[in-house]
C-alpha cells in the first residue's frame, strides 16, 4: 500500500508511484504509521528511508586517464589575431538558371519558353557540369538541375505550341 504526504490519499496499487489527486510522490506505508494530513505548522515530518541500492559501481581510482597523443588542436596557424572566413561556393550560374526557367513558365504560350527556356536549359547545364567538376568552387548543383529542367520543359511546351497554334 502507497500513500501521497500532502494529501493522505492510499492506494493499493503498488505500480503508482505518484499521487492521481496532486502528483505528489507516493511512499509505501508497509511498517510504519501513516503521518497525519494537516499539519500543525504545515511541513511534512522526516522521512527515513532504506539504503540505496547499488548500481554499476565503477572504480576508477585505481588508474590513470590516458595522454592524448594527437597533434595540436590549430595545425600550423602562424598569424594570430587575423580572422579567417571560409568562402561560399559561387552559385551565380545556378540561379541565374532556375531564375530563366521560372520566368519562361509564365511566358510558355508566347514563345517564352524559346527566348528565356533555352537559355535557362544551356545555362542550367553548365552550372551542373562546374558544381560536379569543381564543388569547393562551384555550388547550386541543384538550383542548376531545376533551372535545367525547367529550361527543357518549357522550351518543349513552346515548340508544341508554336507547332499546333499555327495548324489551328
Amino acid at each position: 500500500m502507497k500513500q501521497c504526504l500532502k494529501c493522505g490519499q492510499s492506494y493499493t496499487d503498488d505500480t503508482l508511484n505518484f499521487c492521481l489527486n496532486d502528483g505528489e510522490l507516493l511512499i509505501s506505508t508497509a511498517g510504519y504509521d501513516p503521518p497525519p494530513t494537516r499539519y500543525a505548522d504545515d511541513t511534512p515530518p522526516t522521512l527515513i528511508m532504506n539504503q540505496p541500492r547499488v548500481t554499476n559501481p565503477i572504480h576508477w581510482a585505481g588508474s590513470t586517464p590516458a595522454q592524448w597523443q594527437g597533434q595540436s588542436p590549430v595545425p600550423n596557424q602562424q598569424s594570430y589575431g587575423l580572422a579567417s572566413y571560409g568562402t561560399t561556393p559561387n552559385q551565380t550560374l545556378a540561379t541565374i538558371s532556375l531564375i530563366l526557367g521560372v520566368i519562361s513558365m509564365f511566358m510558355v504560350c508566347c514563345a517564352g519558353g524559346i527566348w528565356l527556356g533555352l537559355p535557362a536549359a544551356v545555362v542550367g547545364f553548365i552550372a551542373m557540369k562546374n558544381a560536379d567538376n569543381d564543388p569547393t568552387r562551384y555550388g547550386g548543383r541543384g538550383l542548376a538541375i531545376g533551372g535545367l529542367v525547367l529550361g527543357i520543359v518549357t522550351f518543349l511546351a513552346s515548340v508544341f505550341f508554336l507547332i499546333f497554334g499555327q495548324l489551328s
